[in-house]
Parts: C-alpha cells; structure tokens; sequence
C-alpha cells in the first residue's frame, strides 16, 4: 500500500509540473466595432520532446467559452477537415501557425452575438491534447468610427479638385467596405482600386454650392451597417482688385499659384514678378492660368500680381512673397593693419605678427536674418566687444590672442559656424620679413632673453 501512494504521488507530481509547461499568452479582454475587424494576438508554449515533435502536426482550435471540445465545433481550427461552427465560418479564422506556437486568431465582419469567451486547444501527436482554458473576453460595440474626408479649404468656382475619403482599417486583410458620395455639388467618381480603404472623387463647385453638405458614406454590406462623415463645402471666387495677399514658404518647396477670372468676353492673363511678364494666357484658351514653381529659392522672393484683361476693363490681384532659408554662405572678411584684405570662406589658419590690427567682418546669407556671435575657445565674447555682432576689432593682437575664433550664425531655421585658428607670431619675425639676415634674427633674441 505504502509503494502504490509513493507511485501515485509520483505520477500525480509528474503531471501536474507537465501541465505548469502549458502557457498561453493573450489579451484578457479584446473590444471590436460592429461590422469591423479585429487581431487577437496570440501564441503558447507546451511540453515537446524534439525526437518526435517535428513529426506530427500541430493542430489548433478555437472554442467558445463552455463548449465541449469532444462534443461541440470550434470557431475556427487549422485543421483540414474539421467542422466549424457555422455562424462563425468563414470570419473567425485561426491565421497563427500553431507548429510555431503562433495561435492568433483573425476575426471580421463582427456581430453582436459574438460576444462572448474563448478559449484555445492544441493538438499534436498522442500525447499533447490540451486546453487552455484561461483564453479572452471579445465585446462587440457600436460603430462608433467615421471616415476622414480630404479637400481643400477654399474651392475655387468652376475649379475641379481632388476629394479623398478614407477609412482606416485595422489591418489590410480586413475586407474593404463599399463607398457612396452625396452634394448637390458636380462630381465625378474616381477610378480607384474597386476593393479598398478609400474613395476618390472629382469635385468642381460653383459660387451656389457654398455652404453645401458634402457627405461620404462608408457601409458594411455583410453586417448592415454604415457610418459617414459630412463636411460643408468653402466656395470663394478669387480675390478682388487691389487686394494684397502676403505669403511665406521655405526653401525648396513646391508652390502653385493660380490666376483665374470670369469675364464675356474672356479675359488674357497674365503672371508678372515686379515688372516682368512671366507667362500669359490667350483669350481663346483656358479661364486659368498657372504659375509653378518647382523648387522655391531665394531669388523667387517678390511681388506677384495677377492680371485679367479684355475689351471692358481689367482686374489684378497681389501677392508679397517671402522665401525664408537657413543661414547659408557664412563667410568671414578679415582687414590687417598692413592693408591685407582676405576673405575666408571655410574654416582657416590666419598668421598675424604681434603688435598689429586685426578686423574680422563675418556675414551670412539667410531669412529671417540670423544672429551673429564670435566665440574665442571656449569663451563667448561679450557684447560690449563688437559693437556689431558680426564684427569683431582687435586693434592690438597680442600672444595672449592665440586661438580659435568662431563666428555663430543661428536662426529659428537653423545654424552655421566657421572658425579662424589665429596664430601670432613675436616681434622679432617681423625682422625676417623685413629681409634681415639669420645672424641678425638670432642676436636680436639673445637681446630679449637677456
């Protein structure tokens, strides 16, 4: 008796450390819209011994919570064959690989009676048979998700325009819902993918469509559901005469400009920059004119004016442009007592006998202007010292000047620095400059070491 309760003892222990070896991890709780879709991450882990683990498949299913593995389907199984639940088939799908522990679980077109418990059970070879019944709680809500429409903020009379509807899913195997677009406004539909996340019209308004609705639909055919979004259409003619408009854009960008009228008879128009005609249009052609500019660069800063034109009069429009830019092209002047003139454009070394003047002149290029600053090594220089921050006057260069000397250009766009490595050289190497001979050079400081 007392050798069969050791051997139950035993067996009982063996199993239950076995089982501690069964883990799954999961979301407790997963919450899903009405008609969406949604990933349930998911994988596991169990005892395997490697000489036959490879062998055998690895077969994993889904349950709802208080089924009966041996009597009731799963939800969804890789297993070839098995029966699924029919009101779950085909959107409940087990897209994990339970060979690799992978037990994730896809569900789509969610419906509110799938709200409930789930648990998860493998299967592989004879004796790996488990249940794991510790699994999530899936919640069912209202479709309460809209999609996000995409237009300008002002349209142009007569002016077609992109619009874009989009509705984000939770991931792309997600099925795509159907879309319908309504306005009292001209459209035409896009051509776009006929199974997709988003919708695309063109849209050309008049003056009358200001104010109007335009709404995007988006609808979930299977489960009956829809949502939409409205947005009220901004409709505005171009701006009137004389009016100044002022624009600033950064370096590099691309910009359109527009020119348009409504006349009888049609109007010319035309592009100018300060006093030069950039493009112009004929009567005959379009009621548009447009004025890229690919690359914006500096030299694009100015005033624009849009001109229209015919028999019966004539309107314009303005527009200021100012194109802002980091500093660029730091560069630094330097003015000797002897009336040498350099100018440095890239970091340097600057020799300077003792004893002379020195006037550094640093400038940048940029918009809005940067702040200048002259650091000496570490040490930043008051402001007390130059009295221009870009200039900075020594007017008696000592040893004790040695160093590197940095100019600091910064603005809110962004900064640049170039720095002079200043080396001075005593009294007595003016005599060698002067031409005097070695012997000379050298009595003249043994004298000044005495």
């Amino acid at each position: 008796m007392l050798l069969l309760l050791s051997l139950l003892s035993l067996l009982l222990g063996g199993s239950q450390a076995q089982q501690e070896k069964y883990m799954l991890w999961v979301p407790e709780s997963v919450t899903v819209q009405h008609g969406l879709c949604v990933l349930v991450s998911c994988s596991f882990s169990y005892p395997r011994d490697d000489r036959w683990t490879a062998s055998y498949s690895a077969h994993g299913y889904w349950f709802r919570e208080g089924a009966n593995t041996d009597r009731h389907d799963p939800v969804a199984t890789n297993k070839p064959g098995q029966r699924v639940q029919s009101r779950t088939r085909g959107r409940f799908q087990l897209v994990g690989d339970p060979s690799k522990d992978n037990c994730s679980l896809m569900i789509t077109d969610a419906r509110r009676e799938d709200g409930a418990g789930y648990f998860f059970r493998v299967e592989r070879g004879p004796s790996v048979k488990y249940n794991f019944l510790k699994g999530f709680s899936l919640k069912v809500t209202d479709l309460t998700q809209k999609p996000d429409v995409f237009l300008p903020a002002t349209l142009e009379p007569g002016r077609p325009v992109p619009v874009l509807c989009v509705f984000d899913l939770a991931f792309e195997r997600c099925p795509a819902p159907s879309f319908s677009w309504s306005t009292k406004a001209v459209y035409s539909q896009g051509k776009g993918p006929p199974a997709s996340h988003f919708s695309t019209i063109s849209l050309t308004p008049e003056l009358r469509d200001h104010g109007t609705a335009l709404t995007c639909r988006v609808l979930f055919p299977r489960q009956g559901v829809s949502t939409q979004r409205t947005v009220q259409l901004s409709v505005a003619p171009p701006e009137s005469q004389g009016n100044v408009s002022y624009l600033e854009v950064q370096k590099g960008q691309f910009l359109r400009l527009l020119c348009a009228a409504n006349s009888h008879p049609p109007a010319t128009l035309s592009w100018v920059l300060e006093d030069r005609v950039l493009s112009w249009s004929c009567p005959s052609g379009p009621r548009t004119l447009e004025l890229e500019l690919p690359t914006v660069s500096p030299g694009d800063s100015g005033r624009y004016t849009c001109r229209a034109e015919n028999r019966l009069g004539s309107q314009h429009g303005t527009l200021d442009l100012s194109v802002q830019y980091p500093p660029e092209d730091l560069r630094v002047t330097v003015s000797q007592e002897n009336g040498t003139v350099l100018e440095v454009i890239r970091n340097a070394s600057l020799p300077i006998l003792e004893g002379q003047s020195l006037r550094l002149v640093c400038v940048a290029h940029s918009h809005p202007p940067a702040r200048l600053s002259w650091t000496w090594e570490p040490q930043t220089l008051s402001p007390e010292w130059p009295s221009d921050p870009g200039v900075l006057e020594l007017p008696w260069v000592q040893t004790e000047h040695e160093g590197e000397f940095t100019c600091h250009a910064r603005s809110p766009l962004g900064a640049q620095h170039i720095s002079l490595s200043l080396s001075v050289h005593c009294e007595w190497a003016r005599a060698v400059f002067l031409g005097i001979g070695v012997t000379a050079v050298l009595s003249l400081c043994l004298l000044l070491v005495m």
